[in-house]
Order: structure tokens, then C-alpha cells, then sequence
């Protein structure tokens, strides 16, 4: 559903400058979450840590062209073809768009509130409900001022119910949430000390949690919430109250038995005067009371008890809650690091007391300070302690200023720290084996690091990175390309062997539209290091979709079982909207849909669904470096054309196209269409004739010992540097573990040593290699070039008869890259 911006400015409020003629699908706050710049609606946000005025200018050259402000535009006359909305407060505007949009929808609409259980609730619901209604649901935890607004947009003209979070954190947030999902039906999870130190009492976060509910037709809590009941005997609440109970039968969901077994629950309850049962696939207590708030909401919308029961049996556990995995050296980990309260600690290690360990292996806590409790610290880790010892947890590891001047309050095995990096450097981690261990902690606290233990590595080799010269070829290849073509540039296989990071962070102040990674963990580790620019993954694995969602990377999509599985994995992560990138095969014959037969099916399969979306299709043209396959090239393109057409036809948005690699950019610039890849073109070598062009990479290593040696003896390995005359010879800390090919041995190959070729004495090594330097003024510490400057790697790959692609990907990390601009 689009809006044009003349028709939000009327719903906001905004005074116009500019065009006014663009159409709107999108919303966007963070600037690195841009997908589909084209509808696109930025909202330039002002906090206390960031303006998003400041990324106008890059998201203008990036393609939005439609801006809310709250600052007249000075410079307008740069941004010939945008229009910006003026508004007294960008935040105020985001919601009222919402607003509106909501107001649209005459649609059951759920909005969750609470102080522990939003997302999981919200998750089941949507479990239960989406095999046989269009669920439009928030995303992940999106619960806050902005999250609200741009989860309530999503909903659509598909759209059968919606379900909301709406979570505060002080008094007299929850007003405007109230009118952006505008809920008829309400849900009270539970009210715990989460935020307690911005109100003055429990009673008073009740009250305002409790405005969520103000116009729903129907509101769903426990009788046992005495808070929640004791707010309802001051303020009279005039829909219908669904209250469910464990203990007391006069309620209207009354839940007459709870039977634990070894790994699931029976639930036995009475509505209606009617009794139903159903099985739960877990047995902590918090599973159990939020699938007693999903039954009342299912109950309440009419589904029938053998619905109910099917759906139950199958709930599947929500990310970011109480994840169990294998760990290292016998351990098991329990992960739920997604907020650290006393209610969720409490929860948490109920689930790891009650979790069959037939091994019976000890059970170590990691936690955090406790943040936002509103308790003062000798009482709230008082409370921790008793709970450790009460849970029966073996050792206690405490991390945080707080927790360590409190550490006498713990009676158990403890070791405590200020900071993660203490924690990490006492190495304990490493004498950790055959445990059960909860990692619990506030986000701030970065967890994560818990597994990225990095070691110092040091190595006399290194590989040279000239930055500049990486500019001036994507300057080279943008000669070839129209103003508007948008690039993307391959930075898979750690860029080439040049270290992704900074090559990544190059491009990105280059202002390149796309990076590209061959697997999820590349991708990750660009986000880790503050890249922000879209980064497409190439090759995913149906391992990473998780990691595909909490670094927003793109996916290439080959296949209908990657597509199905990556559907399946969003529904369950509560992702909508994912871009995804569809790959046709039209003659490659590698991966990809055929754009002809698998076109009808896949269109189907996409419009069936709202978890991702296609943000472009591509191909690979299989001989564009030769002119001998130009015949074969242009049956490809016609193929590639047809299947583009035909998945265009499917959508309203602009589905970006592309099939140019290095060689196709210059080879074929009527075929650049809106987007083209720069690969080992980037990298310094000319796809086309093998040249090079500005050159990257220069791997540098020193001499480590030299000897005199006479014609007879030989050097290295199996004897096979058979020496014909007295020779002088250099030992280089360089062997095929480094990326060194055993083919350039024995005299095949050379490097370069104070300008003169030195070739290659015996057979490489795995660490080391020799050299004949006879006839060369050098000394031990000089320095000695593999292939650089003043030998193109293309001669070493000649030599090999190999690409260059594999010489230089094959440079091992253990080869520290050392970045310069000259």
C-alpha cells in the first residue's frame, strides 16, 4: 500500500517544498536499513546522540527522494528532485502517519503491554493464528516510540488481525502508542520491575501500562496480577474483561490442571463451561503462562479446541528467549541475554533447574548487572543471591561494577568482575568444560564477546593494501557506467585476500550502493566493524538466516527449498519485508531459477507470503571476457530479460536488475541496466586482457638467513634443489600455508629482491621457502616482493596456469594486511 506526499503531508500536517509527486511504500528511521530507496520515506529523527538530518545528503545520493524535517532546508537547491515534508517534531509526524494509516484498517487488532513475555506472546500468537489468517505482527521486539509506528505501517490491505508490543520505559509514553495501534483486543502479560526506576510506585506503571487499553474492546490478564486487579477496582474499565486463573473458578478461563512431564506440559481448561486440553512442548513456567494468555486470545477469537491443541503441540521456541545450543569442551549454553530483570533471572534459571541433564553436570551462571530495577544494589543482588542459591546454580560469574561490590552477598562458588574485559582476560572461560551454563545479561553488557575471544597475531609476512588504488578502479569502471547506474562491489573472500573491513569501509565513504560477501559471517563481520552500507550475501547457508536477520544482510535466493526455509525462518524470527536478491540461471548452470519454467511457480510462492521480498534479480554472464561467447552472452541477456519482465509484472516497487560483472561492464554498457558488479576489476586486474590496472596488493615478506652453498649440496625437501654452481642462498618465513604455491618452486617461479628476480630454490614449504640470491647485493632483513608493483600477480598466476582470483584469495589470515594511501 503506497500514499503519494502530498497526501501525507495533509495527514501530518506538513508544509511541502520540493516535488510532491512521489509515491510512498516505505518508512525509514536508520539510514543503514535502507532497501528500496526509490518509495522510501525518510524521517530525519533528532536524539540526544544523533541527528538524522545529517544523513539527508547520503540517503539523497543513495535515491530517497522524499524527506520529513523539522529544519527548513537551506541548501534545497541540491536535491533538484526531492520533496521534504516540514514538521515541528519528526518523531510526532512518524506517529500520526501511523495513525492514520491504522485508522484505515476496520481489523481485530491485539496490543501486548507488560513487563516480561511482550515478544513471546506476540510470537505464539502469531503461530497459532497465521496457518489460517494474514497476521501483520511488530518485528522482533519493535515495541518502543519508533518501533511502534513503523510495525503498525505494515499492516495492508491483506492484512486479517494485527499484533502489536507496546512497551514504556516512563510515565506518559504509552498515550501515543495507544492511538498509533489503537488495540481492540488487549493483553496484560505480567507486571515485573523492568523500568522501575522511573516510576514512583508499581501501581503507578500499572496505570500507565493500563492506557493501552483504553478504547479495546475486550482486555486478557491473570487473576493472580493483584496489581492489575487492584488498578480495576479504582478505574472501572468499560469493555469486557477475559481473566484467566490457576486457582479461582469464577473467572472465564478457568485452568483446572498442570501436568509437568519430562519435556512437555499438559494443560487442562474449563471455558465457557466447556473443558479443553492441550500439550506444550516445554515446561518452565513462563512457557506455561504465555500459552495460557495465547489460549484466551485464541479462545476469544473463536478458534476451536482441536486447532488449538494442534497449534500448541507445535509452538516452536522465540528467538532471543531462552536459546539452548552446544558449547565448547562438553558444555551446554543457555542463552538469554536479551534483558537481565529479576522476573526474566528468575524464569531463566527455573528453566535451566528443571532441564534434564542426564549427564548431571554442574550448572554455572554468567550475569550481569542488573539494569533499570529501580532497587537499590545491596537489596535487588541480595534478592540475586537467593535466587542462585535456591536455583541450585554450582558457580556464579558476576560482571559489573555493581555485582562486584556486592559479590559478599553470595554464598555459592563466585568469581566476580567490573567489566567483560576483565572477565576475559582471566581466562576462565578456557577451564570451563562439561557444564550447563545460563548467559544472562543486559544488552549494554555486549555478551557476545563471550565467544570472540581473538588472539595477537604476528608474522614477518604481510600483504600491502593500497586503498587508493582500490578507489581509483571502482573510478575506472564508473567511466563506463551512465549517472544513476548503481554498483555493487565484491568484498566476498575477505575482498579478494585484501582484509574486508577496510576495503568495505573504503567503499563505503566511495558512496557504493552494495557490498557483497560470499557467506553470512562476512557479512557480520562488516556490521561488527560499523559498515553500513547493504551488503549482499552470495552463497547463504540454510545454517545462517539468523544471522542474516540481526545484521540485516541481504540474501541471494537460488533455490525454492532456500526460499521456503528462509520464509519459515523469518515467520519465526517475526521478520516482514526481508530483501532478498533472486538468482536466475541463464546458462551458467551453477545455481539459480530457470526464468522460464520456475518463473509461474516462484511469483506464487512470493505473493503467497510477507516475509521477505524481492529487492533485485541477476545472473552471471559466462563468458563476457571473451569475445568468442558474445552470441552466447546475448542469448543469455534475452533469457534474463524475460525472467525479469515477468517478476517486475508481480510488483509495484522497482525490482533492481543486474547480470554485468567486471568484464560485462566494459565489455557491454547497453547492458548495465540499474545495477552492475565490480569484482576482480576493483581488485587492480582487468578482467578482459588479464592487464593490470591500478595495482592493490603487494605481498612483502623479509630475508630470515642466508647461506653459502656449493654445487654439492641441494636445498629443501626430497632433495630437489639441486644446486649447478656456488650459489648464494635466502631463506624467506613465506610457505603454501601463507598462500605461497608449491608450483612456483623449483626454479618455475621468482619473487623480487631489491629490484632484481630471485627465483625459487627447491621445493616451498609450508612456512618457509629459499631463494637464489646470487649475484644480488642483499642482507638478512631486506625486503623481498612476492608479487606486487614490479611483479603482477597475473605473472605469478601464468606461471601456476591458474586465474588470479585464486592467488590472491588464497593469502592465509595468518598474514597481517597492512593498509596505506599514497
Amino acid at each position: 500500500m503506497s500514499y503519494t506526499l502530498e497526501q501525507i503531508a495533509s495527514f501530518i500536517g506538513a508544509r511541502v517544498y520540493g516535488v510532491e509527486h512521489n509515491e510512498i511504500s516505505w518508512l525509514l528511521t536508520d539510514s543503514r536499513s535502507l532497501c528500496f530507496p526509490e518509495s522510501t520515506l525518510f524521517f530525519a529523527i533528532e536524539s540526544a546522540r544523533n541527528d538524522g538530518h545529517r544523513y539527508i545528503n547520503e540517503l539523497y545520493r543513495r535515491g530517497v527522494r522524499a524527506f520529513v524535517v523539522n529544519k527548513e532546508p537551506q541548501d534545497i537547491l541540491l536535491y533538484p528532485e526531492a520533496g521534504f515534508l516540514l514538521v515541528q517534531d519528526t518523531l510526532k509526524a512518524l506517529q500520526r502517519l501511523a495513525e492514520r494509516h491504522r485508522e484505515s484498517f476496520d481489523i481485530p487488532v491485539v496490543g501486548i503491554t507488560g513487563s516480561n513475555g511482550k515478544t513471546i506472546v506476540k510470537e505464539w500468537l502469531y503461530q497459532l493464528l497465521s496457518s489460517q489468517q494474514v497476521v501483520t505482527r511488530s518485528p522482533r521486539s519493535y515495541n518502543s516510540q519508533i518501533g511502534v509506528p513503523l510495525s503498525v505501517w505494515a499492516i495492508n490491505e491483506h492484512t486479517d488481525i494485527g499484533i502489536f508490543e507496546a512497551g514504556i520505559s516512563q510515565k506518559d509514553e504509552m498515550d501515543a502508542l495507544q492511538t498509533i495501534i489503537q488495540p481492540t483486543i488487549g493483553v496484560f502479560t505480567c507486571l515485573g520491575e523492568a523500568h522501575q526506576e522511573n516510576f514512583k510506585t508499581r501501581e503507578e506503571k500499572c496505570a500507565e501500562k493500563w492506557k493501552l487499553f483504553k478504547d479495546a474492546d475486550i482486555v486478557v490478564y491473570c487473576a493472580e496480577e493483584k496489581c492489575v486487579v487492584q488498578h480495576l477496582q479504582k478505574n472501572a474499565f468499560q469493555g469486557e474483561h477475559l481473566i484467566w486463573s490457576r486457582i479461582r473458578h469464577d473467572v472465564p478461563l478457568y485452568i483446572s490442571s498442570v501436568v509437568k512431564h519430562d519435556d512437555n506440559t499438559t494443560i487442562t481448561y474449563i471455558y465457557k463451561e466447556k473443558e479443553g486440553t492441550y500439550d506444550l512442548p516445554f515446561i518452565d513456567e513462563a512457557a506455561i503462562t504465555n500459552s495460557i494468555t495465547c489460549l484466551a486470545v485464541c479462545l476469544y477469537l473463536g478458534m476451536d479446541d482441536k486447532e488449538i491443541f494442534l497449534g500448541m503441540k507445535k509452538m516452536e521456541p522465540v528467538a532471543m528467549r531462552l536459546e539452548v545450543k552446544e558449547g565448547r569442551s562438553g558444555c551446554t549454553l543457555i542463552n538469554d541475554s536479551y534483558n537481565s530483570d529479576l522476573n526474566s533471572l528468575d524464569i531463566a534459571l527455573d528453566f535451566m533447574s528443571r532441564r534434564i541433564d542426564k549427564s548431571c553436570r554442574k550448572r554455572t551462571l554468567i550475569l550481569s548487572d542488573v539494569e533499570q530495577s529501580g532497587e537499590m544494589p545491596e537489596t535487588l543482588y541480595a534478592k540475586v543471591a537467593q535466587l542462585v542459591e535456591s536455583r541450585g546454580v554450582d558457580t556464579f560469574i558476576g560482571i559489573g561494577p555493581d555485582l562486584y561490590e556486592t559479590q559478599r552477598l553470595f554464598n555459592v562458588n563466585s568469581y566476580f568482575f567490573k567489566t567483560i574485559e576483565d572477565f576475559l582476560e582471566s581466562r576462565i572461560m578456557e577451564k570451563m568444560h562439561d557444564e550447563l551454563i545460563l548467559i544472562k545479561g543486559a544488552r549494554s553488557y555486549r555478551f557476545d564477546k563471550l565467544t570472540d575471544l581473538l588472539s595477537l597475531k604476528v608474522h614477518q609476512t604481510t600483504l600491502e593494501v593500497n586503498l587508493n588504488a582500490v578507489v581509483a578502479n571502482l573510478n575506472y569502471y564508473r567511466s563506463f557506467m551512465k549517472p544513476g547506474t548503481k554498483v555493487t562491489c565484491m568484498v566476498k573472500a575477505s575482498a579478494y585476500g585484501c582484509g574486508a573491513v577496510e576495503v568495505a569501509k573504503t567503499l563505503q565513504e566511495h558512496q557504493v550502493d552494495y557490498l557483497a560477501v560470499a557467506v553470512a559471517d562476512e557479512g557480520a563481520e562488516l556490521r561488527k566493524a560499523g559498515v553500513s552500507t547493504n551488503i549482499m550475501v552470495m552463497n547463504p547457508e540454510m545454517g545462517c538466516f539468523n544471522t542474516l536477520f540481526e545484521y540485516e544482510l541481504e540474501p541471494e535466493v537460488y533455490s525454492f527449498r532456500m526460499l521456503d526455509a528462509l520464509i519459515t525462518a523469518a515467520e519465526k524470527e517475526g521478520v516482514t519485508n526481508f530483501p532478498i536478491h533472486i538468482k536466475l540461471d541463464t546458462g551458467m548452470h551453477r545455481l539459480g531459477f530457470h526464468p522460464e519454467k520456475d518463473m509461474p511457480y516462484l511469483i506464487d510462492r512470493l505473493k503467497k507470503q510477507s516475509a521477505v521480498v524481492p529487492r533485485s534479480v541477476f545472473s552471471h554472464f559466462v563468458g563476457s571476457d571473451n569475445d568468442a561467447f558474445d552470441d552466447f552472452s546475448a542469448q543469455q541477456y534475452r533469457l534474463f530479460i524475460k525472467g525479469c519482465n515477468e517478476l517486475q509484472s508481480a510488483y509495484q516497487h522497482t525490482i533492481l536488475r543486474h547480470i554485468c560483472n567486471s568484464a560485462a561492464i566494459e565489455h557491454f554498457p547497453e547492458r548495465h541496466m540499474e545495477m552492475v558488479r565490480l569484482g576482480l576489476g576493483l581488485y587492480g586486474v582487468n578482467a578482459r586482457n588479464n592487464e593490470m590496472l591500478n595495482n592493490v596488493s603487494t605481498l612483502r615478506t623479509t630475508i630470515l638467513q642466508m647461506h653459502e652453498l656449493s654445487p654439492s649440496e641441494t636445498v629443501g625437501y626430497s632433495r630437489r634443489g639441486v644446486l649447478e654452481r656456488n650459489t648464494k642462498v635466502a631463506t624467506l618465513p613465506i610457505g603454501y600455508a601463507d598462500g605461497l604455491d608449491r608450483k612456483l618452486g623449483c626454479g618455475k617461479g621468482y619473487c623480487i629482491v631489491n629490484g632484481q628476480k630471485a627465483p625459487y630454490i627447491g621445493n616451498i614449504c609450508m612456512d618457509v621457502c629459499m631463494i637464489d640470491v646470487t649475484g644480488i647485493d642483499c642482507h638478512e632483513g631486506d625486503s623481498v616482493v612476492i608479487f606486487g608493483e614490479d611483479l603482477p600477480v597475473t605473472v605469478l598466476s601464468d606461471i601456476v596456469e591458474t586465474i588470479p582470483y585464486e592467488i590472491l584469495t588464497g593469502i592465509s589470515t595468518r598474514v597481517r594486511r597492512v593498509y596505506y594511501q599514497d
